[in-house]
């Protein structure tokens, strides 16, 4: 099932996790149409930007496996409003970009260093975004959110 032009529903649920536990990680029906806003104003317009495909290396995440991967309890990927995409040496550009031209509700350059992050989670609400920019970084051995400084 198609999302959007370039985006499934099979690639906005697959989780290698998921399925060598056994685990369900079909989203219901207003899952779907959150996972579908997403794709249509985030994954799209970055697609069209970078000129290609993009790496989705977590999408939908049921409460089951978000759990079990260690996700936040409020994690956005339960309601198919998060996405983590991994675009190697164009993270950065990728995130800035968003940050300047997308309306997104949560961006966070999720560790790497101050050149380029790991990857980039990226939320969006059809109920108002926030447009809230942070940095995961690892302070103690535990994974603190501080805000993203340009």
């Amino acid at each position: 099932m198609n999302l959007s032009q370039h985006f499934t529903l099979a690639e906005m649920t697959f989780s290698p996790t998921a399925i060598k536990k056994g685990i369900d990680n079909n989203p219901n029906a207003q899952t779907v149409r959150n996972l579908a806003a997403l794709c249509e104003n985030i994954l799209e317009p970055l697609r069209a930007h970078v000129g290609g495909p993009i790496k989705i290396s977590s999408g939908y995440r049921s409460e089951v496996l978000n759990s079990l991967i260690g996700g936040a309890k409020s994690s956005q990927h339960k309601f198919g409003q998060a996405v983590d995409i991994d675009l190697k040496e164009k993270c950065a550009e990728a995130f800035h970009w968003i940050r300047e031209n997308l309306d997104y509700d949560q961006i966070i350059w999720e560790f790497g260093n101050d050149k380029q992050p790991d990857w980039i989670h990226v939320s969006f609400s059809t109920k108002g975004n926030r447009k809230n920019a942070l940095k995961a970084i690892k302070s103690n051995g535990r994974t603190k959110y501080i805000p993203f400084q340009a």
